[in-house]
């Protein structure tokens, strides 16, 4: 098996049937399985998967698991030499899959990789990020970019050409994919688990500076596109919820990657936060 596509699905029924149709319609010589992990839908996601694509492993979670455990459940059954986590409101093109494999397959040295992102409008969705530093993330919680946006410029690589590829922190975990051999070259790892220690949010980034830590590489690639429908299932959760689930993966990130002192502070100002605002 070539490739294995993990998709985690919580309550987008159609962004999901589209998402798949257009998988099954990918061109190329290669050979790929989809499995789907339904986080316990209320949509009839799991039941459509069922009677429209019976070729999909399907998984189907009595409750939602999160991102990182559900994909390491996909990863973990998957028998693909490359693992791809795609979104469920994505779509790829019939040659996405195709290129961005060639791509990984004529530079071994490249362990996770992303391609480029364009929403309805076609417009690219800008993915490319530096790791996480204490300051840029201090400015985000107190909300400081909502007056001075420039003040994360670097963190978010305003000036990144997204014509050229090249070698980056991090890409976006909407479409995410890991060269399985590579990573377990550099890891010593049989198959690359996401930390389960994030429900949602940072899990991405934080595989990403284990790769690097390890030796690894991770790219940003030009040449195929996807697209983007950003965010459809985060889109239905409370804006209190999502700022707790940001929150809580911040400070788990800053806790594994960071100095005492600066958890610490995030921490602090983070229930400062909710108490004030």
């Amino acid at each position: 098996m070539d490739l294995s596509i993990v998709i985690v699905s919580w309550n987008v029924l159609e962004k999901l049937r589209s998402n798949l149709r257009a998988l099954f319609k990918s061109q190329g010589a290669f050979k790929f399985e989809v499995i789907v992990i339904d986080n316990n839908s209320q949509d009839g996601s799991a039941s459509m998967v069922k009677k429209e694509f019976p070729q999909v492993v399907l998984i189907e979670n009595s409750e939602n698991l999160g991102f990182s455990k559900a994909n390491n459940q996909g990863i973990k059954i998957a028998q693909g030499r490359y693992i791809l986590l795609l979104n469920p409101d994505m779509q790829v093109y019939s040659d996405t899959l195709d290129t961005t494999l060639f791509f990984v397959q004529e530079n071994q040295n490249i362990t996770v990789v992303g391609c480029k992102l364009e929403n309805e409008r076609g417009d690219i969705v800008k993915q490319v990020r530096r790791f996480p530093k204490f300051i840029d993330q201090l400015l985000i919680v107190l909300k400081v970019p909502h007056i001075f946006p420039a003040v994360l410029n670097n963190y978010l690589c305003a000036g990144f050409n997204y014509e050229v590829s090249a070698k980056v922190d991090s890409v976006r975990g909407a479409f995410f994919l890991i060269n399985k051999d590579n990573f377990q070259k550099i890891s010593g790892n049989e198959k690359p688990f996401l930390d389960e220690r994030y429900f949602i949010w940072f899990e991405e980034v934080d595989f990403c500076r284990e790769v690097y830590k390890l030796g690894g590489e991770v790219w940003y690639f030009s040449g195929a596109k996807c697209l983007d429908y950003v965010g459809a299932s985060f889109s239905q959760v409370k804006l209190s919820k999502k700022q707790k689930y940001v929150s809580d993966s911040m400070l788990k990130y800053f806790k594994k990657w960071g100095k005492n002192w600066e958890y610490i502070i995030l921490k602090i100002v983070w229930k400062l936060v909710r108490i004030f605002v």
